[in-house]
């Protein structure tokens, strides 16, 4: 049986909860989903295509 996803969100996140959480190492490579909604749908992606994603957004 595999471990449970550790899930966390950033400290830049507001305290009102209106953010995403995300979780690292798990077989997809990223986890990633709604904090007010952490029953719906989670998103996976690989782990490139997350570094790309947070390289991309820090430049903005």
């Amino acid at each position: 049986m595999s471990e449970a996803p550790h899930w966390f969100k950033s400290s830049y996140s507001s305290f009102e909860d209106a953010c995403v959480e995300v979780a690292f190492g798990v077989p997809a490579g990223v986890m990633v989903r709604d904090t007010q909604n952490r029953s719906a749908v989670v998103l996976a992606v690989g782990s490139r295509e997350w570094s790309a994603l947070v390289t991309s957004a820090a430049r903005v």
